[in-house]
Parts: structure tokens; sequence; C-alpha cells
């Protein structure tokens, strides 16, 4: 009987060890299926600019030096690999084309222009996606890291060698502020 009793207890201890795994390797997935969603959609906003600058150049001449940003950001992405070093990229980025959408206000044949107009759409479309993406992806790092640190999970991630992933987050001070554009300056 005793015997029973401890085999009972060993095939649970076993069961629930094969489930805290288990869980641990979804929410990894979830993780990097989540980070996959991110990086479709930069991908996306990063084959769109191109056309949009192309477009907009003509009409901004002086905005050459958000033009030259731009260029050596897409350049940065393609030879970037870790999460922070994205995000602060997609940041940077960010700053920059909302910079470019404020200027325009000051350029009416540009607003006109149905290229811009389609291409801006196609652009805030996408910013609203990569947002939502980045918020889903941190609920899911939150979910996975707590997981790594909730007994009795958390023994099992260190058996396993389970480590927390980095959320997506602003970088600096610098990319948390609105961005100021001033139109008297003709560089």
């Amino acid at each position: 009987m005793i015997v029973w009793i401890i085999l009972a207890i060993i095939a649970i201890l076993v069961i629930a060890i094969i489930g805290m795994y288990n869980g641990l390797v979804q929410s990894k997935i979830k993780v990097d299926n989540a980070w996959s969603q991110i990086d479709v959609q930069l991908q996306r906003r990063f084959d769109l600019i191109p056309n949009f600058v192309e477009t907009v150049k003509g009409y901004m001449t002086h905005e050459k030096e958000t033009f030259t940003k731009i260029a050596e950001l897409r350049t940065s992405w393609a030879n970037t690999q870790s999460i922070s070093e994205k995000a602060n990229l997609d940041n940077q980025l960010s700053s920059a084309l909302k910079t470019i959408m404020a200027v325009s206000e000051s350029y009416p044949e540009l607003k006109a222009n149905q290229n811009f107009a389609d291409l801006s759409e196609e652009l805030r479309n996408t910013e609203n996606k990569i947002s939502f993406s980045r918020q889903f992806y941190n609920d899911t790092v939150t979910m996975y890291n707590t997981k790594l640190q909730v007994f009795p999970s958390n023994i099992i991630a260190s058996m396993f060698h389970f480590t927390s992933r980095d959320l997506f987050k602003a970088e600096s001070d610098e990319a948390r502020k609105n961005v100021k554009v001033d139109f008297g300056s003709n560089a």
C-alpha cells in the first residue's frame, strides 16, 4: 500500500513538472510569435518609407537631414538583432516620421497630392498596428516573465535555463517627448 502511495506521489510530481515545463515552453513560443508580429509590421513600415520619402522629397527640400536620418535608421535596422536595439531604432524612426507628418502641414500642395495622402494613410494604419503589436508583445512578455518568477514554476524555469525577455519600451527620455517642429529652419 505504501509503495502505491509513493508511486502516486511521484507520478503526480512528474505530471506537475511536465505541465509547468510545457507551460513555460508555450509562453516562450507566444513571446517569439508576438515579437514576429512586431517585426512584420515594422518591415511593412520600412517597405512603405522609400515611396513616402520620394513623394515628400520634392516638396520638402529643406528636410534633407530628416531624410538622411531615416535612410540611416533603415540601414541600422537591417544590422541589429536585439529587441532593445530594434526598439530604440523604432522609436527614432517614429520620431522622424512624426516630424515629416507635422512639417507636411505647411505644404498644402503636398497634402493635396493623392500619392502622399494614400501613403500617409498606409503609414498611419501601420503605426496603429505596430502600437497594438507592441502592447500585445509586452503583455505576453510580462506573463512569461511572471511565470519565470513565481513558485513553483521558477524552479522548473531555472532547472531548464529559461531566461526572461525584455519589454519593448522607449529607450530614452527624448523618445518619450512630443516632436518639436521648427518651421523657421531652412537648413
